[in-house]
């Protein structure tokens, strides 16, 4: 058999996947990227949105490889913290309308590098973390400086596999998207 490789994998750049090999903690923004950015309420006034499931997967998968991932979203929401519980992730920083100053308390506090840092948002919140991180990843959703700015743009949109497309250029930069694969290949 040979090894599972991703179809995007023929376009990232041998410098995006030298940056990527270094990634040692993935931090995500929720709305836009989690989710398609949309936030529903109900006639009660209960806030609903929906979370990718192959993002769920891709976050333990890059989790099983040895990549801490945490959340930082400007909102508070049980919902949210209900997906990170259910997902095993074990940094959720809810309210944090600084991103960049969110994610360097992070970084201080599970002694990381900068670039070692993934950065993962969408909207004008995100970009100083974007830009302070060593890899700063977006979705074609987003807005328009923060493509200016990321570097990585994903193909798929937030909220549609945009983590999950992340999560496999991980996998694929540091040789561990064999791995996570293999155990759905055997026969």
């Amino acid at each position: 058999m040979t090894e599972p490789k991703s179809p995007l994998a023929v376009h990232w750049p041998a410098a995006l996947l030298t940056k990527a090999k270094q990634i040692k903690l993935v931090a995500l923004d929720v709305d836009g990227i989690m989710s398609d950015g949309k936030i529903y309420f109900s006639a009660k006034g209960d806030e609903l949105k929906g979370f990718n499931i192959l993002d769920g997967l891709g976050l333990k998968q890059i989790m099983a490889a040895g990549i801490s991932v945490a959340v930082i979203t400007g909102r508070n929401s049980p919902l949210t913290e209900k997906r990170m519980q259910d997902l095993g992730i074990p940094h959720l920083m809810q309210g944090r309308e600084d991103k960049k100053i969110a994610l360097q308390e992070l970084m201080r506090t599970l002694d990381m590098p900068a670039n070692a840092i993934a950065y993962m948002g969408d909207d004008l919140p995100d970009l100083p973390a974007i830009r302070f991180a060593g890899l700063g990843v977006t979705v074609p959703n987003g807005y328009w400086l923060v493509r200016e700015y990321a570097d990585y743009c994903t193909q798929v949109n937030g909220g549609n596999g945009a983590v999950r497309e992340m999560c496999d250029l991980l996998l694929t930069a540091g040789d561990h998207l064999g791995a996570a694969l293999t155990p759905y290949l055997e026969p």
